[in-house]
């Protein structure tokens, strides 16, 4: 309860420090910056090198591409039948179909499941969204605008992204045992990320005008937060018949509110810039309801 209070504080904070204009315009770039070069790798260096692997990881790194594939085809077929413009297609399909699984699923993870599930999430991340988005979700953005990604820019964004960089050390180092005044280190810096991301995020918040989005709004809001949540669960628990903890995260990190990253690669192509600010802003407030719901759900999963 004091870690789900402390990222409704920062989020309000965020929301007040730009409404009374206390910080620069830059301010959320450099905290976002921080975040990914510090912040999550430091927590990538810590939590991966105590993970055990087993079946469970290929399912918890499998679920953000699941997603993604529905996502792709949902939003493909909604498009058809509601004859929606390109950029509002690839608009729904990339951001319907990545998850905060970072900025926001690491700090909701601990706060609901301890610290004990963060490797999970950080699992779900690292091998699941940030490949999704790297891969699929720059190929699905070329597609559905005027560019085209090459295989040599993706491999070069993959292998220049700093949370990666620290993810194959920190494989590396799994039979490597940490001092002490090193894991420590780690921890203070991994545990600067929650605060940071949610009043970075508070800081960005934007709510546009949604009357005139509101359908689209609701479309990609319903798929991320409820439908791809729910698809996930039964794959996973009522056909493969997976339970435990790992399984709660991983159900938990696939109803993640819309990835920031993903709305600003949208932005970047001209994929519906307005839809995706609105849905990584409103579907942020409504994952605090949703997320609790969805934990009291799964709780004997």
């Amino acid at each position: 309860m004091n870690n789900l209070l402390l990222l409704i504080l920062c989020f309000i904070a965020g929301m007040l420090l730009r409404r009374f204009k206390r910080m620069p315009d830059n301010a959320p770039a450099t905290l976002n910056s921080f975040i990914i070069h510090v912040s999550l790798p430091a927590l990538t260096l810590l939590y991966i090198h105590e993970l055990h692997f087993s079946g469970d990881v290929v399912l918890v790194a499998a679920m953000a591409w699941l997603v993604f594939a529905l996502s792709a085809g949902f939003f493909w077929l909604v498009g058809r039948g509601l004859h929606l413009p390109r950029a509002t297609v690839g608009a729904l399909m990339l951001v319907g179909g990545l998850g905060n699984t970072s900025f926001l699923g690491v700090p909701m993870v601990e706060a609901f499941y301890g610290k004990s599930g963060i490797a999970t999430a950080i699992v779900a991340d690292q091998l699941g969204s940030f490949f999704v988005l790297s891969v699929l979700g720059i190929t699905v953005a070329g597609i559905y605008s005027s560019g085209r990604p090459t295989a040599a820019e993706i491999v070069k964004r993959i292998a220049m992204f700093p949370p990666f960089i620290s993810l194959v050390i920190a494989l590396l180092l799994i039979p490597v045992e940490y001092a002490d005044w090193f894991m420590v280190l780690l921890k203070r810096l991994g545990d600067t990320l929650a605060p940071l991301a949610l009043l970075s995020v508070g800081m960005q918040l934007r709510m546009g005008h949604i009357a005139e989005h509101k359908r689209n709004l609701a479309l990609g809001l319903s798929f991320k937060m409820i439908l791809a949540p729910l698809a996930i669960y039964l794959l996973y628990v009522q056909l493969f018949g997976a339970h435990g903890q790992t399984i709660q995260v991983t159900l938990f990190e696939a109803a993640m509110p819309p990835m920031i990253t993903a709305a600003i690669v949208a932005s970047e192509h001209d994929l519906d810039p307005p839809l995706v600010n609105l849905m990584v802003a409103v579907g942020l407030i409504i994952s605090f309801v949703t997320l609790s719901a969805w934990w009291y759900l799964w709780r004997a999963v």
